[in-house]
């Protein structure tokens, strides 16, 4: 699924709000980021069907401020590539992509549809190092056909999401949902009125827009790609690509917590979790080991679930692997209703702020997906919609302000750590709204969105993934634009 948007970019706050299916904010993609990765395949995708492929004679990519600043780190260059040949995040074999970028580079030559033109690497990918007006993410594809240049521009909002000026308002799904949700008073008014839990609202909003089949399709293949972004994590050894030299520790915690027992399948590897200790240390470390997983294998270029961008994709899994192996899980029903909760959350977030790093810092992406996976546990948990609200928002509190400052422009130091201690947050989170009367909360969930986008607003621009500043350019001997 591309996801799109019209007209107006992420950094305005005046446009209407939409309504977002949480099969939007959650999608089945490659890493390492998806505002620098996803967001710029899916916009060579969508202008791919728009050129003129037969009498095509160049394309050329330009890339504006933080995608042109971070971009090799981030892979925006493989990724529009990619795009443009027509593979799908979703369904390309990650382990060629290295294969297949390469060959273009080294031919001079790339695919669009069954026709092959001359693309030279170095000159048709044009790194700006300027700003756009459009967006901190900004990219322009231009082709040449008979001689007639058409152009089209880009913004990459975060978490997959594109918008275009010249998206048809006709091209945008136009949906009409039973019970909208702008805020989460509205979440609040719908479950008094209907004595039911977020879930449930969220859960009828989505049979407006498919079929319970489709919908309990679309849930298998989020799970199934979760469990197995873990438990291939768990099992690689070696050391991250681009340069940071960074080990993988997911597999050394692993093997360390089930003695290296050996295993076939994912299910037998969750039944030796299942019978090892479960003091708090080991439980403790066993979260961290997932969000780790996971985010070593988006430094990988593997697929994942953005949830609700990559940067941030091992918060949700964590925090679900959690309730699966170490509460006193119910079944797989109650999954489904955490994954329904987490989704409406970070849509709130996408509707009132923003869930792009490159706008908001960190806390745009893993105080969002922090949020998002404690008031999701906190549900399946046995708590109330306000107790729900109250530990996304108690999350949120204390990720406020975190910057966004990957070193060498990597979605890895200080990443991929973020993901543990925004799952540990979130826990906490959920425990403490638990043992709380809500309707007593001091600061609600409107509240801290507003404030997050407040923050947003304000924070410096070296701290919006452009590796210009805080530990991106306090280690001297790396280069934060190679």
């Amino acid at each position: 699924m591309v996801s799109i948007q019209s007209k107006q970019p992420d950094n305005s706050k005046s446009i209407k709000k939409e309504s977002i299916s949480i099969f939007d904010i959650f999608k089945i993609g490659v890493g390492p980021s998806s505002s620098h990765t996803l967001g710029p395949w899916n916009a060579a995708l969508v202008f791919i069907e728009k050129i003129n492929i037969e009498n095509l004679e160049q394309i050329q990519i330009h890339l504006y401020g933080s995608l042109s600043k971070t971009g090799i780190g981030h892979a925006t260059d493989k990724a529009v590539i990619l795009g443009l040949m027509g593979y799908h995040p979703k369904t390309v074999n990650t382990d060629l992509i290295d294969q297949i970028v390469r060959q273009v580079i080294e031919s001079s030559r790339i695919e669009i549809k069954s026709k092959k033109i001359h693309f030279d690497y170095a000159k048709d990918i044009i790194f700006e190092r300027t700003e756009h007006p459009l967006h901190p993410n900004t990219i322009k594809f231009k082709s040449i056909a008979n001689g007639i240049i058409y152009e089209q521009i880009f913004a990459s909002v975060g978490g997959g999401f594109i918008e275009s000026e010249l998206f048809d308002e006709g091209l945008i799904p136009q949906r009409t949902l039973p019970f909208p949700i702008d805020s989460g008073t509205d979440i609040l008014r719908y479950t008094d009125e209907n004595n039911c839990n977020i879930s449930d609202i969220v859960y009828k909003n989505e049979l407006s827009m498919r079929t319970e089949e489709a919908i309990d399709n679309d849930i298998e293949s989020l799970i199934d790609v979760i469990l197995e972004s873990i438990y291939v994590g768990c099992y690689t050894d070696g050391v991250l690509p681009g340069g940071l030299n960074v080990s993988r520790r997911a597999k050394k915690i692993s093997d360390k917590l089930t003695g290296s027992a050996k295993c076939n399948s994912r299910d037998e590897w969750t039944d030796i979790i299942k019978m090892v200790p479960k003091d708090f240390n080991s439980i403790n470390k066993w979260i961290s080991c997932f969000a780790l997983a996971v985010n070593e294998q988006n430094a990988a270029m593997g697929r994942i679930v953005t949830s609700p961008t990559n940067g941030a994709a091992g918060v949700i899994p964590a925090v679900m692997m959690y309730y699966f192996l170490f509460c006193d899980y119910k079944g797989k029903d109650y999954i489904k209703k955490f994954l329904f909760t987490a989704g409406e959350i970070g849509c709130l977030f996408k509707k009132g702020a923003t869930i792009s790093a490159a706008v908001g810092g960190c806390q745009a992406e893993i105080g969002v997906s922090s949020a998002m996976a404690a008031g999701a546990l906190t549900e399946i948990l046995g708590g109330t919609p306000e107790q729900c609200l109250m530990a996304a928002e108690i999350a949120m509190e204390h990720h406020l302000g975190l910057t966004c400052d990957p070193i060498k422009g990597l979605v890895q130091v200080p990443c991929i750590e973020r993901n543990a201690m925004g799952a540990a947050k979130a826990i906490t989170a959920a425990n403490l709204a638990l043992e709380s009367d809500a309707k007593k909360a001091i600061v609600n969930i409107d509240t801290v969105i507003k404030t997050m986008w407040d923050v947003a607003q304000d924070m410096n621009t070296k701290y919006k993934e452009t590796s210009e500043g805080g530990l991106a350019i306090n280690l001297p001997v790396i280069n934060p634009n190679c």
